[in-house]
């Protein structure tokens, strides 16, 4: 790894630390880019479980129609006829079979959900007649490692019917919930006349919504990203989510914020005058100062027009007493982002939400787009998926525009008495110490380094950048700043030691035994310490440019700022 050490006289920020190679860096090949943005894939054998449930669910369908309630024998035998195993035998386990039983509300629903509609004269008429299903089915008293792993609460169907109320769903919408478990808000907005576009992460109850929803493509990402992910022809109007309240994929302690965070990627897909309605812990509210000021920022591109705490007795029949939050965010920048909707107590039941939700929700803003669900009519599923990653090649990348120069300099076997005795104060005037570029223009500002940085050179590169010839004849890219480029390129040419392993999320790597099948390297990282002046935005982009040149054309550039794409 290399580490650069200047800043500008005014603002002395670098302190002198050791160099170290922990950093990895890696420039990933167009190909490999594309198998990390596609989905997981739904195995074969979970496919197989996802058939099996399905199966067990078309069993408890007949009990359901009937009136007759499902218990935990009538359920155990289910199960052990659709797996032909016991859950002794480790075929299933309790919180697979609980998967069952909102799968066979789902068929139910959608066998009987249109005459209910119809029957009902008002919201609040169709409650009654959800608390009935719901009685049939047993409490979920069990959990799974996976349950607990991914907070798999699913959404009690009378709740999720006031959360489909307050999204006010039409026909004329497309309807995206990013963490769609097995599928109790989806149904709802299908019931509505609404085109669906489902993602769960978990692999089986992947496979399961592909079953209950035929000919809609399911996908598998890990939605606190669900932006950055979901194919950019997808736009959806509204957005139904029960999010994972303080978990994320791959990280093992618990992650306050994490329901914000998957708030936030989800409304960045709306476009404005969508609608997203989220159920979250109690805790994730305006009024809650730890998270006001996140708030805040949200409502800079989506304004919190309702929100109301729910007691904990309405989650109880799906496994936990927590009392949760039903938000209402329209997708439109608010007047006044540190201000929100009066607070309202707490819903001691859903049939006092639906009231709130009917008196104090706002009616839906016009779209400014037009939607699109995904034109694919079928789920994504396949055989395991392969890790990839930048593997070692010894011929080095063409230079791929004929404009560009191999940057001429000279090393230089540099000691500290070349400059004379280092002076007693904290900072010394920095200039080239292991190379001089004839053809290049000083600085444009005093740059300077900590003292005891000012003592010793850096290692010798041996990289060549290639650039256009104006970018150093002009000093567009001053001496300091064509350092940069060199030890960055030093740097990224190599590879750190050993061999590694990455599973199919891309966020698990693990060392692997040389020769190992699916083993990647990674390229060496550099890192650019420089303070203020050093110009880092040009520095940066002098780095993508002598890849760009020498036929790299992926690379991504995060940045707080959008200012320094104009260096």
């Amino acid at each position: 790894m290399g580490l650069s050490r200047r800043g500008r006289e005014s603002a002395l920020r670098l302190d002198p630390s050791p160099l170290s190679e922990a950093s990895s860096m890696t420039i990933i090949p167009a190909s490999v880019a594309a198998v990390a943005a596609a989905p997981l894939p739904v195995t074969p054998a979970s496919l197989n479980k996802a058939s099996a449930i399905a199966s067990a669910a078309q069993n408890l369908l007949l009990r359901l129609q009937r009136g007759q309630c499902v218990d935990a024998p009538i359920l155990r035998t289910a199960m052990e006829n659709a797996f032909g195993a016991s859950d002794a035998d480790g075929a299933w386990d309790w919180k697979t079979a609980y998967d069952a039983c909102e799968a066979a509300t789902i068929l139910f629903l959608r066998k009987f959900g249109p005459a209910m509609r119809t029957r009902a004269d008002s919201p609040a008429a169709m409650l009654p007649m959800l608390a009935k299903i719901a009685s049939l089915l047993p409490t979920h008293t069990r959990r799974s490692v996976e349950s607990e792993a991914l907070q798999q609460f699913s959404t009690p169907i009378a709740l999720g019917f006031a959360a489909s109320t307050a999204a006010a769903i039409t026909p004329a919408d497309v309807v995206l919930e990013p963490s769609a478990g097995t599928g109790l808000l989806a149904v709802l907005a299908e019931l509505s006349g609404a085109s669906l576009v489902l993602n769960e992460l978990a692999e089986t109850r992947a496979g399961l919504l592909s079953l209950l929803f035929p000919g809609i493509a399911v996908t598998r990402f890990d939605a606190v990203q669900i932006d950055d992910h979901l194919d950019t022809a997808i736009k959806p109007s509204v957005v139904l989510m029960n999010p994972p309240f303080s978990v994320v994929a791959n990280v093992d302690r618990r992650m306050a914020g994490a329901a914000l965070q998957h708030i936030a990627s989800a409304l960045a897909r709306l476009p404005e005058g969508g609608r997203l309605v989220a159920i979250t812990e109690a805790s994730c509210s305006p009024d809650n100062p730890i998270w006001r000021d996140t708030f805040i920022r949200l409502q800079e591109r989506g304004r919190v027009v309702f929100s109301a705490a729910i007691a904990g007795a309405v989650f109880a029949k799906h496994g936990t007493t927590i009392e949760t939050r039903l938000t209402v965010i329209d997708r439109l920048p608010a007047d006044d982002a540190t201000t929100f909707p009066s607070p309202l107590s707490v819903a001691p039941a859903v049939a006092t939400l639906l009231r709130w939700v009917r008196e104090y929700v706002p009616a839906r803003l016009p779209i400014a787009t037009a939607v699109a669900a995904p034109s694919i009519t079928r789920p994504f599923v396949s055989g395991p998926v392969r890790a990839y990653g930048v593997r070692p090649s010894g011929i080095a990348a063409r230079t791929a525009d004929p404009a560009a120069a191999e940057l001429a300099y000279e090393t230089v076997a540099w000691t500290p008495a070349e400059c004379g005795r280092i002076t007693e104060a904290l900072y010394e005037e920095y200039a080239l110490q292991s190379i001089r570029i004839s053809s290049s223009q000083p600085h444009p500002t005093k740059l300077v380094q900590s003292a005891a940085m000012a003592s010793a050179a850096p290692p010798v590169p041996s990289y060549r950048p290639h650039l256009p010839a104006h970018i150093i004849a002009n000093g567009l890219l001053s001496d300091a700043q064509l350092e940069s480029v060199i030890y960055a390129g030093e740097a990224h040419s190599q590879l750190l030691a050993g061999s590694w392993t990455v599973d199919e999320t891309y966020d698990l790597v693990c060392a692997a035994r040389d020769g190992a099948d699916n083993a990647v390297q990674f390229r060496r990282g550099w890192f650019l310490g420089d303070g203020t002046g050093a110009g880092k935005g040009r520095q940066v982009a002098g780095i993508l440019l002598d890849n760009w040149l020498k036929g790299r054309h992926h690379a991504v550039w995060i940045s707080k700022s959008d200012k320094l794409i104009l260096s």
